[in-house]
């Protein structure tokens, strides 16, 4: 496995914007603090306080997808074995897009997919993207209703709120209602997970296709209080979030969710962002008023891409923060003909370092 010479690139350009940024504000010296609470002994030792060392992360998104040659499930489970292979890795999060947006959203594939998160030795955060229920109105996904759809995901893959899905069952802080919304602690560092997708947050309208008809008035009324509800639970819990950093004393924060907020390509496409504008502005306060490094693990877009000082703050009026960086992931499984059709990004947190967060692209062989 050979990271990518220009992840290492990115990482020295983070590493001196917004080291110098923050340093100003970052105690010299860490201090230990929970980290996730797990079901096994050693590992609630470790939550109870006991660990001040730096903890890797795996991050996947956007896979697996079809169709592919060889098929992009059956592969899966080699990516999974290269990230189970290395030893620094105590907890994986698949930041959404389980499937492609042009596939079935079938039952059978989402318990497939479910099965092969039980592979990963660790434990697994999942964060939901659009294409598993978002943009089943679709036609070439079966036409589905999108909320039954997100009621089946929410069935399958969180049906015990508050434990993590892998080879580690291990506890975390689910937000009632929305159990895919998580929070932990580890290495000093503030994590969540939050159900931010495209297709503009869920705001885009269904059955638009022309064969479709459009929505109906109930339609209609369904697809706007379900956004309305999950804006305002993705909030409450950005606010919980920011909240339990600061209590804590956290060097940190790192959000995990789908949605590429920037997203050049879709926005000269001419797709909308305004169901994000809420999400952003209350971002911007509680990051500028935190001051710490806060970083924002997103996929969406499918191409490696750092935003250092995240300047597309400024399309939703906002001024950009030197505090806060968007990292865009990887599609984890390419197409076969792709120079590296495999890889995850090793995210590395050390509370001991000038800057907390540092990351490399892991190429599969």
């Amino acid at each position: 496995m050979m990271p990518r010479t220009h992840s290492r690139f990115w990482l020295l350009v983070v590493a001196s914007t917004l080291g110098a940024a923050c340093s100003a504000d970052r105690p010299a010296t860490p201090t230990a603090v929970p980290s996730a609470l797990a079901s096994d002994a050693s590992d609630d030792a470790v939550a109870a306080g006991a660990d001040d060392r730096p903890t890797t992360i795996a991050v996947i998104g956007d896979t697996p997808y079809e169709p592919r040659t060889p098929s992009a499930i059956s592969v899966f489970p080699v990516l999974i074995n290269s990230i189970n292979a290395d030893p620094d890795v105590r907890r994986v999060v698949h930041i959404g897009d389980i499937k492609s947006g042009s596939t079935l959203c079938a039952d059978r594939w989402f318990r497939r997919i479910a099965d092969n998160f039980t592979l990963f030795d660790d434990g697994l955060v999942y964060a939901i993207g659009d294409n598993e229920w978002t943009d089943c109105h679709r036609s070439n996904n079966g036409g589905y209703v999108p909320t039954e759809r997100l009621d089946m995901i929410r069935s399958i893959f969180f049906s015990n709120p508050g434990r993590t899905l892998g080879g580690k069952h291990q506890r975390v802080n689910a937000q009632p209602g929305h159990p895919e919304n998580t929070e932990w602690r580890a290495s000093d560092v503030t994590f969540a997970s939050l159900h931010i997708v495209g297709s503009n947050n869920g705001l885009d309208k269904w059955f638009q296709e022309p064969a479709q008809g459009g929505e109906t008035p109930e339609q209609t009324l369904l697809r706007e209080a379900e956004y309305a509800a999950r804006n305002a639970a993705n909030i409450a819990w950005l606010e919980h979030t920011f909240a339990e950093a600061t209590r804590t004393h956290a060097k940190g924060v790192v959000l995990f969710f789908q949605a590429d907020l920037w997203s050049p390509a879709d926005r000269a496409a001419g797709a909308q962002f305004t169901g994000h504008q809420l999400f952003v502005e209350r971002l911007s306060q509680l990051a500028s008023s935190f001051g710490l490094p806060v970083l924002l693990v997103s996929g969406d877009s499918h191409d490696l891409r750092v935003d250092v000082g995240v300047p597309w703050f400024t399309l939703y009026g906002l001024t950009p923060l030197p505090n806060v960086t968007q990292l865009i992931v990887d599609r984890s499984i390419e197409a076969p003909t792709d120079a590296s059709p495999m890889d995850w990004v090793k995210l590395t947190i050390d509370p001991s370092a000038a800057y907390p967060f540092s990351w490399t692209q892991i190429s599969v062989p």
